[in-house]
């Protein structure tokens, strides 16, 4: 009797334990998708500052500003990391175009403003990789842990699901933007 009672504590203390590393990874899981939002909200707040500096010196490249903003209002209504990944990719190309104006007004490179929402807009796509690397690590060991037995068995009794990866899909969309604002005579 006392075998069978041992046999069953021990069992419960499994399975307490999986159940309980299951929501450590989903909360670690939660909060590193919180620190990505948060970076991605930098990264939005800073693009209206960027293009109306911009709009100053190249107000004739409206298509280029609209674009950029229109993109930005995409990033920041999508849901899910599939589709704000997506929405990411697109807000990078429209801050490349962006950026390429640069080239082409030379004036523009000259103002401090400009280069100063450059560097905070590289330091915060440094900081959105980093979330983005450690957030994919988490949902890794989260995917791993809902899929491997005896844990997913407890994963499924009590609703644990895949979480979804933040990845880009275009390789041009995974790098930041880069741009020199050096002039060509320094």
């Amino acid at each position: 009797m006392w075998i069978v009672l041992i046999i069953l504590v021990v069992l419960v203390v499994i399975v307490i334990g999986m159940y309980n590393a299951l929501v450590r990874l989903r909360v670690r899981t939660d909060g590193a998708w919180a620190d990505i939002d948060v970076q991605l909200k930098r990264r939005w707040d800073l693009i209206p500052n960027l293009v109306e500096t911009v709009k100053g010196y190249a107000s004739h490249e409206s298509d280029t500003l609209e674009g950029v903003v229109e993109a930005r209002n995409r990033a920041m209504s999508a849901q899910g990391p599939a589709a704000k990944a997506e929405a990411e990719g697109v807000l990078s190309g429209a801050l490349r175009q962006l950026f390429a104006l640069s080239e082409a007004y030379p004036q523009l490179r000259a103002v401090e403003s400009f280069t100063q929402l450059q560097g905070t807009l590289n330091e915060i796509e440094a900081a959105v990789q980093n979330a983005r690397r450690y957030y994919n690590a988490v949902v890794r060991d989260y995917n791993t842990k809902t899929q491997v037995f005896p844990t997913n068995l407890l994963a499924g009794m009590f609703g644990f699901t895949p979480r979804e990866f933040f990845s880009l899909e275009d390789e041009g969309e995974r790098e930041a933007p880069k741009v020199s604002f050096q002039s060509d005579q320094d």
